[in-house]
């Protein structure tokens, strides 16, 4: 579980110049994702208008769910700041739940007269429906300034969508959907133990909370994880924004809706067709908006961003749900992600124990997400496979840091000593230089400071450093340098071209849409379905809280 193999379809050398970069994004700040949502067993639910701010200057008209009150809301990761829930956002709010634990929504209709009923669909739940009135689906709807609610199971643990099941192609398309993640019931044993008992026992050492929901996506052994996050893809097509916008606050249609939404004239008669989405959105962001900080002001219905950070050698569980009508293929630079389940449901292989079937586990290279379809995956990143040594250690050094050991596990790892700065590094590869016999504008053998560009992208988006961690450049090419007491370490500064705080040096990997389109703003790039996973040395507190 813990030695996932890196990408073989592509070399090294072709991939890094496009998608590895040591971390230079001044728009980052330290906004970091997680997976946050509101916990209970009875959400009190709205929906209604409001307008979602876009990178181009765009305010898009769009319809949401939020919570009718933030009075009683309690918020999960309980760490994290500044946490609201408004009456308004897109996505929805994120209900968390447990499995095999009852629930209920109530959903109330504030959206404008002429929009009409609206319901919630909860695909894969057990669903009992009272108050509102008869949909057109098996579900029952709120009438407009009307209420319904909902009781609902949750079967098994995992992560779902809701959406409208009113008038889909016009409610959904507006912004009226959102995500439940179920909690197993039970956390396996060796979820608590090990390997994963260790990385608890790293970010202690360096002052990190925990901010996971559960130590297991699922009742199995082999999901448990060390960060979680959230990603719902969708896209909207503005033309369909501005005509719903056009006709809602059309007078004569403002008038004819006073006798009612049934009334001739008032319903909306928005064309859903042809389709030409404009915005792509990830936590109903756009790039570079979904990497600013979680509940930030400047995003007021859209609270939730899409900046994944992570350690070497940490289980990143990443759900995700495609909540538009295209199919997303999206690109985890960096490694496969290895699918954990579908819908909630668990990938099962070959039985090996008559209690506990192995996950088959399909490590995919772009994962697919289609409407209304989630998965569960994993994404894991050690350094294996650079060929160089990415903590900088030199025996030549005075530094004792640079000469901190790498003892292997069974599997080659360095997990003796978790509260290292080198914990997890792929042994193979200590003490190696970057560069032994390079090319380009380097004359000699490696170390270097500035890598040639067939090796790394320079510019704004290179961090000065091919090492993780803000010493390690000092550490790898300074052999008389003294980070105590700073003696002949002026010249072997690294290059400073970055703008985030000097200790945040680690590798950018860009997650971004395979559909070109879709990583554009009205067709500007960079854009839309964008965002980064930033690899951070283990000196770098990973501070979800915002």
């Amino acid at each position: 579980m813990r030695a996932m193999k890196m990408k073989k379809a592509i070399t090294i050398s072709k991939l890094l110049p496009v998608v590895m970069m040591a971390l230079a994004l001044s728009f980052t700040g330290a906004a970091h994702a997680a997976a946050p949502g509101i916990t209970g067993t009875a959400f009190n639910l709205t929906a209604q208008a409001a307008y979602l701010n876009q990178p181009d200057g765009e305010q898009v008209y769009s319809w949401g769910y939020g919570c009718t009150t933030s009075t009683g809301v309690s918020f999960a990761p309980a760490a994290i700041a500044g946490a609201a829930c408004p009456t308004m956002q897109v996505p929805g709010p994120t209900l968390i739940v447990t499995e095999g634990v009852s629930f209920t929504v109530t959903l109330t209709n504030n959206l404008p007269v002429a929009a009409g009923n609206t319901s919630i669909l909860f695909p894969g739940f057990n669903v009992a429906p009272s108050g509102g009135v008869v949909g057109l689906l098996t579900q029952e709807a709120a009438a407009n300034g009307g209420t319904v609610t909902y009781t609902i199971t949750a079967p098994t643990a995992g992560t779902h969508a809701y959406y409208s099941g009113t008038q889909g192609d016009l409610q959904v398309e507006m912004g009226l959907y959102g995500a439940i993640i179920v909690l197993p019931s039970a956390v396996p044993a060796n979820c608590n133990s090990g390997l994963a008992a260790q990385n608890l026992v790293a970010e202690g050492a360096w002052g990190e909370a925990d901010f996971r929901l559960s130590h297991a996506a699922y009742d199995h052994p082999e999901t448990c994880y060390d960060r979680e996050y959230l990603f719902q893809f969708s896209e909207m097509d503005g033309i369909i924004h501005r005509t719903a916008l056009a006709q809602v606050q059309d007078p004569k249609r403002i008038a004819a809706c006073e006798g009612g939404a049934a009334t001739a004239g008032c319903p909306l008669q928005v064309p859903t067709e042809p389709y030409k989405p404009s915005y792509f959105l990830i936590n109903g962001r756009s790039m570079p908006d979904d990497m600013d900080g979680n509940y930030a002001a400047e995003y007021p219905h859209q609270p939730y961003n899409g900046n994944p950070h992570m350690h070497p050698g940490e289980q990143v569980l990443i759900r995700v749900i495609g909540q538009g009508r295209w199919e997303h293929p999206f690109h985890e630079h960096g490694n496969h992600v290895r699918i954990l389940a579908r819908d909630g449901n668990l990938l099962r292989g070959v039985t090996d124990s008559a209690t506990t079937p192995d996950l088959s586990g399909l490590l995919m290279f772009t994962t697919d997400t289609f409407p209304g379809q989630s998965f569960d995956g994993i994404f894991y990143w050690t350094g294996r496979g650079l060929n160089w040594d990415a903590y900088g250690h030199n025996p030549a050094s005075l530094d004792a840091k640079a000469k901190l050991p790498c003892t292997p596990d069974a599997n080659g790892y360095n997990t003796s000593a978790p509260t290292a700065i080198n914990y997890y590094e792929w042994c193979q590869d200590h003490n190696k230089p970057l560069q032994v016999a390079p090319f380009g504008d380097v004359a000699a053998g490696g170390p270097a400071t500035l890598p040639d560009p067939n090796i790394f992208t320079n510019g704004a988006w290179y961090g000065g450093s091919p090492y993780l961690g803000p010493d390690a450049t000092l550490r790898a090419v300074a052999p008389a340098c003294s980070i105590t007491t700073n003696a002949n370490c002026s010249s072997q500064q690294p290059s400073n071209t970055q703008a985030n705080p000097p200790n945040e040096r680690g590798y950018a990997f860009m997650w971004h849409s395979h559909n070109e389109r879709e990583i554009t703003t009205n067709n500007v790039f960079p854009g839309g379905m964008l965002m980064m996973m930033l690899v951070d040395s283990r000196e770098f507190v990973i501070n979800e809280a915002n």
